[in-house]
């Protein structure tokens, strides 16, 4: 009974301390994501796009370290918006290396189905003995 006791009184702070671990994972799991886009596609950023993602990236580990939960979960959303560009030029990339040449690969596979379409008329049969 005394366990159960103690388990009840600490729940409240159990509770707390896996948020804590959730939010440090995710900022942990967007500062490795953002550490490898950047290294990928740093290059095509501009330099005031790139200082901002490493000052950003370099406060979120900064508040990876301590234990205040609003600290982190703001650090992240601001690395967030600060790396939206870069996911937007890595998604580019991407894209273009994927289809070299295509501007419009949608377009082009609706006109190469279009040609590969058959009507035909069907008979049902029934082969019931």
């Amino acid at each position: 009974q005394r366990m159960v006791k103690d388990a009840e009184a600490n729940a409240e702070e159990d509770r707390k301390l896996l948020e804590l671990v959730t939010v440090r994972n995710a900022a942990d799991a967007l500062a490795h994501s953002t550490k490898k886009a950047l290294d990928e596609h740093g290059a095509s950023l501009d330099a005031s796009e790139k200082s901002a993602i490493e000052s950003a990236l370099k406060e979120l580990e900064e508040a990876i370290k301590g234990s205040d939960k609003a600290a982190i979960e703001a650090k992240t959303e601001a690395l967030a918006k600060a790396s939206q560009k870069l996911g937007e030029k890595a998604y580019a990339a991407e894209q273009a290396k994927a289809n070299p040449g295509n501007a419009n690969p949608a377009a082009e596979k609706k006109a190469n189905n279009d040609a590969e379409v058959v009507d035909a008329d069907f008979k049902e049969v029934n082969d019931k003995k």
